[in-house]
């Protein structure tokens, strides 16, 4: 794989490194301009539709209602696979389903019911077409293979689009991906996917960019395996994603009955990009991505051969990552120098395909997987496609080998489904494999770790009880090529179709869980921020930010969700945001406690101070917001009085967009400088309003320790004149109101 780090020009189907093209050539530039109000760089994007899942749309309608909601202007399509288990007892997972149910009826939304489909497997057949935008609320939503443009967004980006907003950005790099040669067999999707995201991750090399698809290696690939590279861009932390269509695309859409929705796409003569990613399909090995992040990529002959390096650096991870309270014991799991591993998950929106699934099946034919520890799931992405695996057998044969089917849900990729043992390593063909995103909890002495891999190689490690194995090391015969049987009726029976049709005389359905965000404050003059978590690891993930698993249960719950945040990487946190809390509470009340008096006096400034600020606390990391789009890793800061982040970078701009949208200053502080201050310690930012409303670029801050002041330059990248509006108004909810009220 090489990596061009400057302009490629496309000549005659090749590329060139050249400055000599047009940008408006590429397929990414047309679609964005097709659906944009703005200028040639600054975009306002209204989607053709918008997609969400049931732990995110209660918010996002909660927040649109309380922002004047009357009707879904554009297809929204509310599905049911992330909270179908009830991993927490009680109502409150159902309760959020009838809701959801309750809100199509009355705004006029397509409902898809619990275990019909995941999310993204569900747009893909029913939602998508070439050269459409989708918005969706979950970090994944990538359906650029089939010439659909997925942008996965926090919650109040879909309000936005709910209220007839615009989605507005500037417009973005785009780098094309080339592809040449054509895979082995043995090798699937997540194997080119991880060696992508090893390849760029680190260096930003994609960040907040499109990855465009093509070149003579795209017809090598059939639809499911360009799919599955496709939903894994996401981890390379790129904006969005779009492929050239072909005929294989042409024949998808057809038979999933949207013929109509195809055209051909393809970069102009001359097109010209930003950068350049050259991947030869036929060099790709069978990779795994070890803990703890999809980028941490190594090739499986590497880890056969090098595996008590790579496990004890892994280790030595878990001990940097965990400050030592809890050790991961991955060497022991080298015996005779063989990996074995503890368990195998074939699931969702990367793994759950046909083609995947088929391939397992194929591979596991006439075997099984053991009677010893290890364990075989799969989760399929919908029900046409398990009608298809019933209907060809592949199913049976995967069940006969000892493997368990289980239902079309996304919770094996976020901790709510086939959590592993504690000190155990699963495989996976799952999108992600953050610290504890599969369920372990550090605190209570619970760790356990995932490799993600192609669902060939795991079909492999099964076939030899769990023996770590890639698919090109064992001889199989491969599947047919598939011809898809797609049912739509199953859909027709059992989903809401209530697009155009509102009906306002529906009433929502209000669970005890489902409650109202709590009053936000506008921003104050000026803002005495107390520094509640101090983190210097190189990324913090949002599910750092705000655990998934079991807590995405209170997702409807503002406030009790709020009580997990940080949970897994500081336990503090929570309690000492709920302090700084209570200093802002004595100081709105008019008695304010002597901790304040005593901070002003450092800053050589008396009670009246008081009047013009506000006290927040305030979260200090290197570089926060990998991984999902899910705003509650911003909300729930905010629901504590959280009201600023300070970083050298944000990780991506769907957190930084969240940031903003629950009104917390995205303040970030030069490379160079170092933030060596504590939790307690404060930061005091004068005339931060008028900063924000005069689009001032940073603002002289000082920082407040035991030992005295010390200045500090809080940048403030570019903002929009709506971003400035939002921060102003304390959120994105109050900036509504206030256009409400201006309408009179």
């Amino acid at each position: 794989m090489q990596l061009w780090n400057n302009p490629t020009v496309l000549k005659n189907g090749k590329p060139q490194s050249a400055a000599d093209g047009s940008r408006a050539g590429t397929i990414a530039w047309q679609i964005l301009h097709a659906h944009s109000s703005g200028d040639a760089q600054h975009l306002r994007i209204r989607f053709d539709s918008l997609i969400s899942h049931d732990i995110t749309y209660v918010g996002i309608i909660q927040t649109a209602r309380a922002s004047g909601l009357t009707h879904f202007p554009v297809p929204y399509v509310l599905t049911n696979c992330h909270n179908s288990l009830c991993a927490v007892g009680g109502t409150i997972n159902e309760d959020d389903h009838v809701f959801g149910l309750s809100a199509a009826k009355k705004y006029g939304g397509i409902y898809v019911p619990a275990n019909q489909a995941v999310i993204h497997q569900y747009a893909r057949e029913m939602m998508t077409g070439c050269g459409r935008m989708i918005l969706g609320s979950d970090s994944h939503t990538r359906y650029g293979a089939l010439g659909t443009m997925g942008v996965g967004e926090g919650g109040p980006e879909i309000v936005k689009q709910l209220l007839e907003n615009t989605y507005d950005i500037a417009m973005p790099p785009v780098v094309l991906v080339y592809l040449t040669g054509r895979p082995r067999q043995g090798v699937g999707p997540h194997d080119v996917a991880i060696a992508l995201c090893g390849a760029v991750y680190d260096s930003g090399f994609a960040k907040n960019k499109v990855l465009e698809f093509a070149g003579p290696g795209v017809a090598a690939l059939p639809m499911d395996f360009r799919i599955g590279i496709d939903v894994m861009t996401t981890e390379t932390a790129c904006l969005s994603s779009i492929w050239q269509t072909d005929s294989k695309v042409e024949e998808y859409l057809a038979q999933h009955e949207r013929a109509d929705a195809y055209r051909q796409l393809t970069p102009a003569e001359g097109a010209q990009y930003d950068a350049a990613i050259m991947i030869d399909l036929s060099e790709i090995e069978p990779m795994a991505a070890m803990p703890f992040h999809p980028s941490r990529a190594f090739t499986i002959r590497e880890l056969q051969e090098n595996g008590a390096d790579i496990l004890r650096q892994t280790e030595q991870l878990a001990q940097q990552q965990f400050g030592g309270k809890v050790s991961l014991h991955l060497t022991d799991k080298l015996v005779g120098g063989k990996l074995h591993i503890d368990q195998g998950i074939i699931a969702g929106c990367s793994g759950g395909m046909y083609d995947n699934i088929a391939e397992a099946a194929a591979i596991l034919d006439g075997h099984d997987i053991g009677c010893g520890y290890f364990s075989l799931s799969v989760y399929p992405p919908s029900i046409p496609v398990n009608l298809e695996l019933i209907e060809s057998g592949v199913q049976q044969r995967l069940l006969e080998a000892g493997a368990l089917f289980k239902p079309c849900f996304c919770g094996p990729c976020f901790g709510a489904g086939d959590v592993p043992a504690n000190d155990a390593l699963s495989i996976r063909h799952t999108t992600r494999n953050f610290p504890n995103r599969e369920g372990s909890k550090p605190a209570n002495g619970q760790l356990a770790a995932v490799m993600l891999m192609d669902a060939r190689s795991i079909a492999a490690t099964a076939r030899n009880h769990g023996v770590l194995t890639a698919a090109t090391d064992i001889d199989y015969t491969a599947p047919a090529p598939h011809t898809a049987h797609f049912d739509a009726g199953v859909y027709e029976k059992r989903c809401y179709f209530g697009f155009g049709k509102p009906d306002e005389t529906a009433e929502l359905k209000f669970g005890p869980n489902i409650t109202e965000w709590p009053k936000i404050p506008k921003l104050t003059d000026d803002l005495l921020l107390k520094l509640a978590c101090v983190i210097h690891d190189p990324v913090t993930t949002t599910d750092e930010l705000i655990p998934s698993g079991e807590t995405s249960s209170y997702r409807s719950n503002p406030l009790k969700l709020a009580t997990f945040a940080l949970s897994r990487r500081e336990p503090q946190y929570v309690a000492r945001a709920q302090k700084i809390q209570a200093l802002e509470a004595s100081r709105a009340a008019g008695t304010p406690d002597a901790e304040l008096l005593e901070v002003l006096q450092k800053l050589g400034k008396d009670a009246s101070a008081l009047n013009t600020l506000s006290v927040g606390s305030v979260i200090f990391a290197n570089k926060p917001g990998d991984g999902s789009a899910r705003e509650q890793a911003a909300s729930c800061q905010r629901v504590l009085g959280g009201a600023a982040n300070i970083c050298y970078e944000f990780a991506t701009k769907r957190y930084r967009s969240n940031c903003i949208n629950w009104g917390m200053m995205p303040f970030t502080i030069d490379e160079g400088v170092a933030f060596d201050y504590d939790a307690g310690d404060y930061v005091y930012v004068p005339g931060i309003r008028a900063a924000i409303e005069s689009g001032a670029r940073g603002v002289a801050a000082q920082v407040i320790t035991k030992a005295g002041c010390t200045p500090i330059t809080l940048h403030l990248p570019e903002l929009t004149k709506e971003e400035r509006q939002i921060l102003l108004e304390g959120c994105l909810m109050n900036y509504y109101a206030a256009q409400r009220a201006q309408k009179g």
